[in-house]
């Protein structure tokens, strides 16, 4: 494996916004300033910051705009910024994934490809709506799913993008054939509370990188943050019960797996394998 210093600091933002937001009404502009607070912007250093998932519950990726004076006042052409943020298309609303600048402009954005039930989508929603039932977050409609999973490249960086508990799933979490050096990860885990939850949901991260060969960013609201190198060894973390920020100043190139190849497919090889390595010992011995 190959040590690459990168010409720029990622800078993973570990807040500890309160889960009671999604029930009531924030204070967007008082969020934002905390999160820039935590992460200190250098504007000599050039800087890709990355935060959570939901931190800004109230506020639509088409309304951020309405806050850009924070943003211009604090980060510079230096800087980019990953976030997790609502966003809408036509009658359609996304859980989003997006790249910005300073001056807020979209640089590249990808969209949930799978929900929680009950938590991002009503199943059956058609039905149960006439009894009053909605999903548990924010907002009356459910979300809608992505198909597309695009590699996000920044600084000449390429990231697979996953939210939340996307990181759960097993096999070609790479939907392209372009070759990647990062897992993002963003999350928010508050609605675990102080159950395992947040431990479990980390360790899947573990299992994605050493699955994929590739380091792991994951940056998590009330979760646990972390840069896991393409072994699955934690390099640095940041505990569900604190906040803080992990900076990364250089990652290891990695060969592809034969996983990242062959995805949950590998199995049934096995299992055929020995199918066939069975009846061929059977028939052996019945010579």
């Amino acid at each position: 494996m190959n040590q690459t210093n990168l010409n720029f600091v990622i800078k993973i933002i570990s807040p500890k916004i309160e889960i009671k937001r999604f029930f009531g009404d924030e204070n967007p502009e008082k969020i934002i300033l905390e999160l820039v607070q935590l992460s200190k912007p250098n504007n000599m250093e050039k800087t890709v910051f990355i935060f959570p998932e939901g931190a800004l519950s109230n506020v639509y990726l088409e309304d951020l705009k309405n806050y850009s004076y924070i943003f211009s006042e604090n980060y510079s052409n230096q800087h980019k910024i990953i976030m997790g943020i609502n966003s809408t298309d036509d009658t359609k609303v996304f859980n989003s994934m997006v790249v910005l600048d300073s001056d807020l402009n979209i640089l590249a954005k990808y969209n949930k490809n799978k929900l929680v039930p009950f938590g991002e989508f009503l199943p059956f929603e058609n039905f149960l709506r006439k009894f009053d039932l909605k999903k548990i977050t924010q907002g009356y409609s459910s979300f809608s799913s992505d198909i597309e999973r695009k590699i996000i490249s920044v600084n000449n960086i390429n990231f697979v993008p996953l939210i939340c508990y996307e990181i759960i799933y097993s096999g070609k979490i790479n939907k392209t054939n372009k070759d990647f050096h990062l897992i993002l990860n963003i999350s928010e885990d508050g609605w675990f509370g102080n159950s395992v939850g947040p431990y479990q949901h980390f360790s899947h991260s573990v299992f994605r990188s050493i699955e994929e060969g590739k380091n792991l960013i994951r940056s998590a609201n009330n979760g646990i943050s972390a840069f896991i190198n393409s072994k699955g060894q934690i390099i640095n973390q940041i505990k569900s019960t604190e906040s803080g920020v992990i900076e990364v100043k250089s990652i290891k190139q990695t060969k592809k797996t034969l996983f990242s190849s062959f995805g949950n497919k590998i199995f049934f090889y096995f299992i055929l394998f020995y199918i066939i390595l069975f009846f061929f010992l059977k028939k052996k011995e019945n010579k």
